[in-house]
């Protein structure tokens, strides 16, 4: 089968007014494009946050109405320049409508409504449920939504109320997919995020059933689980993620991968050359970093994900939400578990660096689960006068759960890519901690430690010089680099620091996310909370 299978969708004339001619400029700066912000997924703002003191609106995620520890990963809301936020809602699900979100766009100043869409979107099987991830294309031009089949809806112009029902894309072809709805919506469906790059295109990993024989119109063969592309004229393609895995570089498929790692949103290089996304053969198996190019899927480099103290392949889970993140100089940065989980490295896995190629594996960090990296200027951190011209956030929590065994010290970490230490879990060579903050509130349901940092991708404020951080103690901070401190601090309140969102819950990790007006955006508890400093 040819490697980059090509599929030209019979609805580009509808895309092409829908994303008239958007131009290689890059989302706005005031933009909250999407999972991690960007492209490269640096979570890095471009304006100064407020300070939470209080919660503006709050709106449900979960119309299921979730108790108990929540492992369903909600999606990333995402903001328009106009200051309208928008995000997926998982809705109260039935035998004949499983698995179905709702679209609401509200007003960022009071939470009012907008506008609202419904998606066939089903999320893939798995025990953990996948997130329903949304993106903005440049200059908010339009809105790209996970639906059934591997299709995309995309809805012009997010911040108009009145608008015509959203165009279907299918990186396989609209007019197979319209030839048979039913076969491809039980067959494939879209398990990353959708990511999306400077020029309108689209990218985001698949999961399929649809092997030889499944008699899918236009594609008697099947289509193997991969990585799908879909450009700004609707143009679609894919590549499967046996090949992601190394067949276009002359060896043949590589069996042992079967599909994108999920929740696994691609990320763009910095020139927006290359695409890279990570490949397992299924749930905690081992896998590989892959890198394609953005113009054809072409196979370019790919990178086994190694554990840095045995060596060996270390396993990618599926229950996580970790992506790579792409750095100003270009390395590349993923999370995996360790070989020996849950008591070998304290559940806390590594986070894996290398070089933009990927020939090159470099010096990792002690913390990777379910974790992806924040992009944190030098500028950022006073104290900090080394020669790195940026370090990363993420999480450096150290579980106590019973069958870990650790301390549960559970902290947040800014790391040095290029400075190390020896980790005193482990003994392994690794990311020097220059920076880092233990969580405030003690965990009484462990009675040991302290409450676990509840986060996936911090939003990083260069100019107050602090991040925004979410605790599963039910409360969000912001976590100041010049002083180390955690704010706001309510002095003299029965809890005296963070801002209260929720009773404490442990849950899937959650994104946070800073608007154009500074608002906060954190999910806790199944709901999405604007904060504000007033």
């Amino acid at each position: 089968m040819n490697s980059r299978n090509q599929a030209k969708t019979t609805g580009r004339a509808c895309v092409l007014l829908a994303l008239l001619a958007i131009g290689p400029r890059p989302a706005s700066a005031q933009s909250w494009q999407g999972y991690g912000r960007d492209a490269q997924h640096s979570c890095l703002a471009t304006t100064g946050s407020q300070m939470p003191n209080r919660v503006r609106w709050s709106a449900s995620v979960d119309l299921n109405n979730p108790t108990g520890t929540i492992t369903t990963h909600y999606g990333t809301p995402v903001i328009t320049r106009s200051n309208n936020v928008i995000f997926p809602t998982a809705r109260v699900t039935t035998q004949a409508n499983p698995n179905q979100y709702l679209i609401q766009a509200r007003h960022a100043t009071n939470g009012a409504l907008l506008w609202s869409l419904e998606t066939d979107y089903a999320v893939p099987p798995h025990n953990w449920v996948p997130v329903c991830g949304i993106t903005l294309t440049p200059l908010d031009r339009g809105l790209a939504i996970p639906a059934g089949g591997g299709t995309v809806l995309f809805r012009q112009f997010p911040d108009v109320v009145n608008k015509p029902a959203p165009a279907r894309l299918a990186f396989y072809g609209l007019g197979n997919y319209q030839a048979n709805p039913a076969a491809f919506n039980a067959a494939i469906q879209i398990c990353t995020p959708i990511t999306c790059d400077r020029l309108g295109t689209l990218y985001f990993g698949y999961v399929s059933s649809a092997g030889a024989g499944s008699n899918l119109p236009g594609y008697p063969d099947g289509i193997p689980s991969g990585l799908a592309r879909i450009d700004a004229n609707g143009a679609g393609s894919f590549i499967s993620a046996a090949n992601l895995a190394g067949a276009q570089s002359g060896n043949p498929p590589n069996q042992s991968v079967t599909k994108v790692v999920m929740n696994c949103a691609p990320a763009l290089s910095t020139d927006g050359s290359t695409v890279y996304v990570a490949v397992n053969g299924g749930n905690f198996t081992a896998g590989y970093l892959c890198a394609v190019t953005s113009a054809s899927l072409a196979y370019s480099a790919r990178a086994p994900l190694t554990d840095p103290r045995t060596g060996g392949p270390a396993p990618v889970p599926d229950d996580g939400s970790g992506t790579p993140t792409v750095a100003p100089d270009g390395d590349v940065y993923f999370g995996v578990l360790e070989v020996g989980a849950p008591t070998a490295n304290h559940d806390r896995g590594w986070l894996l660096h290398f070089s933009g190629d990927l020939s090159q594996t470099k010096l990792p960090s002690a913390f990777g689960w379910d974790d992806t990296a924040s992009i944190v200027p030098k500028a950022a951190v006073p104290s900090y006068t080394g020669a790195s011209s940026y370090l990363l956030l993420t999480k450096y929590n150290n579980y106590a759960d019973p069958f870990v065994g650790a301390d549960g010290q559970n902290k947040l970490a800014l790391v040095d890519p290029n400075v190390s230490m020896i980790d005193p879990v482990t003994g392994v060579t690794v990311m020097n901690a220059f920076l880092t903050v233990l969580g405030p509130t003690f965990n009484q349901e462990l009675n040991k430690g302290v409450r676990e940092w509840c986060i996936n991708s911090a939003a990083i404020d260069p100019v107050n010089k602090c991040a925004i951080v979410n605790s599963e103690d039910g409360r969000l901070y912001r976590w100041d680099f010049t002083a180390n401190t955690l704010l706001p601090n309510n002095v003299g309140a029965p809890v005296p620091l963070g801002l209260y969102l929720a009773p404490p819950t442990g849950e899937a990790y959650t994104p946070t996310v800073i608007g154009p007006d500074g608002a906060v955006y954190a999910i806790n508890n199944a709901t999405l909370f604007s904060c504000v400093s007033q």
